[in-house]
């Protein structure tokens, strides 16, 4: 059965790595994981940096806008709904 690692680990693993002050074979005997693991973990860790200090708020702000734009949308059609029932009866 393999060995599943959580993110804080993974990345506190790889944030280990990319500082350098220790040697491969030192992390991962201290972590206990292979040093071919710790150095995918840290190339990961470096090619993913650009998009932490990316557009994370112009996304979440297309997220919101794109929401606000489908509850309105619903917000109607429920209203339409409600006086055609109000008529009907």
């Amino acid at each position: 059965m393999r060995k599943t690692y959580s993110p804080n680990f993974k990345s506190k693993v790889a944030l280990e790595a990319i500082k350098g002050d220790k040697t491969m074979a030192e992390i991962s005997s201290i972590y206990e994981v292979h040093r071919v693991q710790v150095q995918k973990w840290k190339q990961i860790a470096l090619e993913s940096m650009s998009h932490v200090f990316s557009s994370n708020k112009a996304k979440e702000s297309q997220d919101s806008a794109k929401l606000t734009d489908e509850l309105y949308k619903q917000i109607g059609q429920l209203k339409v709904e409600v006086d055609w029932l109000k008529k009907k009866v």
